[in-house]
């Protein structure tokens, strides 16, 4: 049975990147059919405009608007509720990522090795140098989740996660803001003990950018991801209807 792939992409104020952005993930050939799933979060700098004009009505193209800003994670939580793929794979809005790396990504959960697929930006692709503070506090809260949830992570903070859509019936998915990286991470590493889901890291490129150029997230969302990083510490995943079986101690 063929599968179908649902690319989510969640944008805010990007309408200088979504354009091009959009254009290479449309274009990318996966091998199997794939439908992408815009989520607006309120943008304020024409990007609105700019999907109602040019991205509407596009085949396999889905267009959903927040009716104010919510966050990233509550972008994401809008595009998972409208995916209709197999395979669930997260694209930024700008260029800090090629979209050409979400192919093998894709293939190894095709193949039949993986379940859940991370993308990790130190793995030896090209990687522009920016901020210490950035890189350090990456490191620390993959560290502390690697911590509580036994894995071997190095890098939770990616945008890139490719995974089956049937993950997501595992467990909610409750935080609005940047926190989604830490509580998706935590909860999938937890219910994998259940599920024997396969997790695998595969290398990307990262073209960062700077706070000049368009970033984002910065330190209070670091300080909020280690506050996280506690708050699931002790989660444990809650069996529904059977779906969740325990395979391993």
């Amino acid at each position: 049975m063929s599968m179908r792939l649902s690319i989510v992409i969640p944008v805010y104020n990007e309408r200088k990147f979504f354009p091009i952005i959009f254009q290479r993930v449309r274009t990318i050939d996966f091998g199997i059919p794939k439908e992408i799933v815009v989520v607006d979060d309120f943008s304020t700098d024409g990007t609105r405009d700019y999907l109602r004009q040019h991205v509407e009505g596009l085949p396999n193209v889905k267009v959903v608007y927040h009716e104010r800003n919510m966050g990233k994670g509550a972008a994401l939580h809008t595009a998972f509720a409208h995916v209709s793929g197999d395979i669930v794979a997260i694209q930024d809005a700008d260029l800090e990522y090629d979209p050409q790396d979400l192919i093998p990504m894709v293939k190894l959960i095709l193949d039949g090795h993986a379940d859940v697929v991370y993308g990790s930006r130190f793995y030896g692709r090209p990687h522009r140098i920016l901020y210490h503070h950035h890189f350090m506090g990456n490191k620390l809260i993959s560290f502390l989740v690697n911590l509580f949830s036994d894995m071997t992570f190095s890098d939770i903070e990616v945008c890139y996660k490719v995974f089956k859509r049937e993950v997501l019936d595992h467990f909610d998915l409750t935080l609005n803001d940047f926190g989604f990286e830490v509580e998706f991470t935590m909860k999938v590493s937890k219910t994998a003990k259940y599920t024997n889901w396969r997790i695998y890291e595969m290398g990307i490129s990262y073209h960062g950018r700077t706070y000049a150029e368009g970033k984002k997230i910065n330190w209070r969302d670091g300080l909020k991801a280690l506050f996280y990083v506690l708050k699931f510490a002790f989660w444990r995943p809650k069996l529904r209807d059977e779906r969740v079986t325990k395979v391993r101690p």
